[in-house]
């Protein structure tokens, strides 16, 4: 749209000034056109009933007489008064039937006819396109005897309501002209010094020079606009300045810029190597901490496994300890030739007793040595084997019974035991201890029963999917997201590395090349997912570590 086609501030404050002030102008004076219409009406009628109740008062008497000649001679008399061209007076009968009684009708108008047949309609006046029509009855002693019907013209009605319609527009146009001359010149007021601010605008953006300022005006708007221009163009003005002095300082600036460029690439450069190196021995720092970490773990089992081992080995020593008392006291017996059936039977169910007891025990420390040492050759070894994976679940388990028989704890497995798989066991081994001691330290802290469930079962023929859930007190959404960064732990400062899930999570994905997913509400649990790929063997494939 060009700039001509469009409506200027000056057009717009006349045409709203125009259009206010004619609709104000029109809507006052049909009001006022239609208030003394109104009143004219009214005061017509007032005059046109009172004039009636007179008429019908004077000619009482003569209905009462039945003198029609001389009530005929008094309307004659209405001659003289203007706008009444019809009157008739009817008397009613004892059946209540209407005759005419006598009439008048001005010279050179048309007689009108009765209107015996509605004249409880004409109680109140009635204007019709001509004239006004009303009906007032006549009583003696509160007796109606008859009825006055008038007929007045509305010609002088008519003649004012146009008088006063001429009058009203010429006001209107005297009121309108003087409206359009005051807007002209308050809109002058306000566009000139619009004018001016535009012109100003335009040589500056022409001309580029912010130095200028804006006149302020008398009006207040105006004043605060040209104010706020003149301090966006101080601004201006000093950014330009500013920008000026950049541009020459970086001009000078581009004069040995490629020497900088030379040094500060130099620099970083040997910051980059800094940064490498610096690293690599935080790899190297980090993988010696996961390595100490498997290793506390491994000696955290052994110390429990050694102690739990010294019971039942304790109770064998005890055991063959009092068979070799006992047996001392049957040699002597013997040799003193006192040695009696009874003391025989005795030491006999003794020993029996004993060798039991010693062969329970041996027993019982056996299968926690083989245990611990198939664990421990898992978590060493970086080998695959074929084992079944409930057998496995439950050596661990037994690995860990020294710390878990002193709780109350639960775990339960859900294995299908002909599950045979050909895997790495060590990094399972390695995974399973630390997600158990992790529930066992954190989830179950200030729990006294606490119930921990693993299942297992195949994903198709070549994935395993591993499932821990325990019911501890879960872990917070801040926690959650970051459970398997390095050194987060719930236990600074008490004992905690913090290396714990970050082992489970580089086993799952690197040792095992499979993924691990956490789910944890606080205060209704953690549950782990683990799936990582396995090849699905049968139990004449498996090989014993002897």
């Amino acid at each position: 749209m060009s700039t001509s086609s469009k409506l200027s501030i000056k057009s717009l404050m006349l045409y709203v000034a125009m259009t206010t002030s004619t609709i104000a102008l029109i809507v006052t004076a049909g009001i006022f056109q239609y208030l003394q219409v109104e009143n004219f009406k009214r005061n017509m009628s007032n005059d046109v009933v009172m004039l009636a109740n007179f008429i019908g008062h004077n000619s009482v008497a003569a209905i009462l007489f039945e003198d029609a000649d001389a009530e005929q001679s008094n309307l004659q008399k209405l001659a003289d008064t203007p706008n009444v061209d019809h009157v008739h007076i009817y008397t009613q009968d004892s059946d209540a039937e209407f005759s005419l009684f006598a009439s008048y009708n001005r010279e050179g108008t048309s007689h009108v006819t009765t209107v015996f047949d509605h004249l409880d309609q004409l109680n109140t006046p009635q204007f019709n396109d001509i004239a006004l029509e009303v009906a007032v009855p006549i009583k003696d002693n509160d007796k109606t005897i008859g009825y006055v019907y008038m007929n007045s013209s509305i010609k002088e009605l008519t003649t004012l309501t146009r008088n006063t319609i001429m009058l009203t527009l010429a006001i209107m146009v005297v009121l309108i002209a003087m409206s359009f001359l005051l807007s002209l010149r308050l809109q002058k007021r306000v566009t000139g010094p619009i004018g001016e601010f535009v012109n100003l605008v335009q040589n500056i953006s022409a001309n580029k020079d912010y130095s200028v300022r804006a006149k302020v005006s008398d009006i207040k708007e105006l004043a605060i606009l040209a104010n706020a221009f003149n301090v966006l163009l101080e601004r201006v003005q000093k950014h330009m300045i500013r920008q000026k002095e950049a541009e020459e300082e970086y001009r000078s600036l581009n004069t040995n810029l490629e020497q900088k460029v030379s040094q500060r690439t130099l620099a970083l450069k040997e910051s980059n190597q800094e940064l490498i190196q610096t690293l690599e021995k935080l790899h190297q720092f980090q993988r010696q901490l996961v390595q100490n970490e498997k290793m506390a773990s491994l000696g955290d089992m052994v110390a429990g496994v050694a102690h739990e081992v010294n019971t039942p080995i304790g109770l064998g020593v005890t055991a063959s300890t009092m068979m070799l008392d006992r047996l001392a006291d049957l040699q002597r017996d013997f040799d003193n030739k006192e040695l009696k059936a009874s003391t025989l039977g005795k030491y006999l169910n003794e020993s029996k007793e004993n060798l039991n007891i010693i062969y329970r025990n041996l027993n019982r420390s056996a299968e926690l040595i083989s245990s611990f040492k198939q664990v421990a050759v898992d978590q060493t070894s970086e080998n695959s084997r074929t084992f079944s994976v409930q057998y496995l679940l439950e050596e661990i388990i037994m690995s860990l019974r020294p710390r878990l028989k002193q709780t109350k704890h639960e775990i339960k497995l859900n294995c299908e035991p002909q599950l045979y798989i050909e895997c790495k066991a060590g990094p399972i081994n390695q995974i399973l201890i630390n997600l158990i001691m992790n529930s066992l330290i954190h989830g179950f802290e200030y729990m006294d029963v606490g119930q921990i469930d693993i299942s297992a079962h195949m994903l198709g023929n070549d994935k395993l999917k591993l499932v821990y859930k325990d019911n501890g007190k879960g872990l917070p959404e801040h926690l959650r997201k970051r459970i398997f960064d390095p050194f987060v732990t719930t236990k600074r400062g008490r004992g905690g590395s913090g290396l714990g899930m970050h082992l489970v999570f580089n086993l799952v994905t690197q040792a095992l090349g499979g993924n691990i997913e956490i789910e944890s509400v606080e205060g209704k649990g953690t549950s782990f997912e683990i799936v990582f790929p396995v090849r699905k063997a049968n139990g004449s494939e498996m090989v014993k570590i002897s």
